[in-house]
C-alpha cells in the first residue's frame, strides 16, 4: 500500500529528494512509436522547458534530470529558507506565474489600496501559496500536468496520461546525493540511447557539460563549488571538475560492462564521501534496486 506523501518528504530530515513519473499510455511520453511509426521526441523539450520554468518559479532548486521515453528522473532540492525569505509581494508574483490567483492578491501586487480586512484575506492567501512554492508534491503537479495536457491536445484524447503517484526518495546523506544524481544522469547511457553522456541531449549532464566548456555554470541548474573553493548551502557539495569525471569514470565502468573493475585514476569525491569503489558502482548501477524509500548509502554500508 503506497504511504503518505507527508511520510516520504520531510524536509526537517533531508532537502534533497529524487522523484520519478511513468506514462501509462502505449505511445509513451518521448520516442518513436513502434506502431504507428510516430516521433514523438519533441516532447523532451516540453519537459525540459518546463523543469527550467519551475526552478524559477519555485523556491526548489534542479540538482538533477533525466528525460526518457516512457518516464522522467528528477533531482530537487528543497529551498525552505528563501521561500521564508521572500516578501508578500514577491510570494504573489512568483504564484502569479502559474495561476491567476484570487481578484485580491491581483489588485495587492499592483500595489492598489485594501482594507484592514482584505489585507488579512491577501496575507492569508500568501501564506498558502509560501508554502505551495516550496512543495515538491505542488512542483511534480506543475510539471506532470501540464505536460499531460499537452499530450492530450497533440494526440487529441483524454484520460490519464502519468501514473495515479509520482514516485519520491529521500536523499538522507551527500552519498545518497551525489550517486543518485549520477545514476539520473546515466540513464540514457544504460538504456543504450547514446554512447556518451554528453550526447544524451535532454539530461542535466549535458547541460552541465555545455555549460563547463565556456566556463560557467548553467543558470537553471543547482551550483556546484565555484572555482575559488568558498561553498555554502547554495552549492552542492563538490566542484563541477570532479562531478563530471565522477559521471565520466562511472559510465564507463557500466559501458564496458566491468561491473566492481574501478579505474586507477578513481576520482578523489569517492574518498572523501567514504564510499567503497565496488558499492558505489553497484548502487549508480542500480539505485532504485537497492532503495525503495529513503536512500542513505552510508547507513546501508554499515549494515552491510
Amino acid at each position: 500500500m503506497p504511504r503518505p506523501r507527508k511520510e516520504l518528504i520531510c524536509v526537517e530530515q533531508t532537502p534533497y529528494y529524487h522523484c520519478v513519473s511513468r506514462c501509462v499510455r502505449r505511445a509513451c511520453l518521448c520516442g518513436k512509436d513502434s506502431f504507428t511509426g510516430k516521433s514523438y521526441e519533441h516532447r523532451r523539450g516540453w519537459v525540459e522547458r518546463r523543469l527550467y520554468f519551475l526552478a524559477r518559479v519555485f523556491a526548489i532548486d534542479l540538482c538533477a534530470y533525466a528525460v526518457m521515453s516512457n518516464h522522467t528522473h528528477v533531482v530537487l532540492r528543497v529551498a525552505t529558507e528563501r521561500a521564508q525569505q521572500w516578501s508578500n509581494k514577491h510570494v504573489l508574483r512568483q504564484w502569479h506565474k502559474l495561476h491567476r490567483g484570487t481578484r485580491l492578491t491581483q489588485l495587492y501586487a499592483q500595489g492598489a489600496t485594501l482594507s484592514q480586512a482584505e489585507r488579512a484575506t491577501v496575507n492569508a492567501c500568501v501564506s498558502v501559496y509560501r508554502q505551495r512554492l516550496q512543495s515538491i508534491s505542488w512542483f511534480m503537479r506543475e510539471l506532470n500536468e501540464y505536460i499531460a495536457r499537452q499530450a492530450n491536445k497533440e494526440d487529441d484524447c483524454t484520460g490519464r496520461f502519468w501514473e495515479g503517484r509520482f514516485k519520491s526518495q529521500a536523499l538522507l546523506d551527500e552519498a545518497a546525493l551525489l550517486s543518485c544524481m549520477v545514476y539520473v544522469d546515466l540513464n540514457p547511457l544504460r538504456a543504450g540511447m547514446v554512447i556518451a553522456p554528453e550526447d544524451a541531449r535532454f539530461t542535466s549532464i549535458a547541460a552541465r557539460i555545455r555549460a563547463f566548456k565556456t566556463r560557467r555554470q548553467p543558470p537553471r541548474l543547482m551550483p556546484f563549488i565555484p572555482p575559488t573553493g568558498i561553498s555554502n548551502s547554495l552549492h552542492l557539495p563538490l566542484s563541477t571538475t570532479d562531478y563530471i569525471t565522477l559521471v565520466d569514470y562511472t559510465g564507463r565502468c557500466i559501458a564496458a560492462n566491468k561491473k566492481g573493475v574501478i579505474p586507477a585514476s578513481l576520482p578523489p569525491i569517492l574518498e572523501r564521501i567514504h564510499v567503497d569503489q565496488a558499492h558505489w558502482l553497484s548502487v549508480t548501477h542500480k539505485f532504485e534496486q537497492h532503495f525503495r524509500g529513503a536512500a542513505s548509502i552510508l547507513t546501508m554500508k554499515n549494515a552491510v
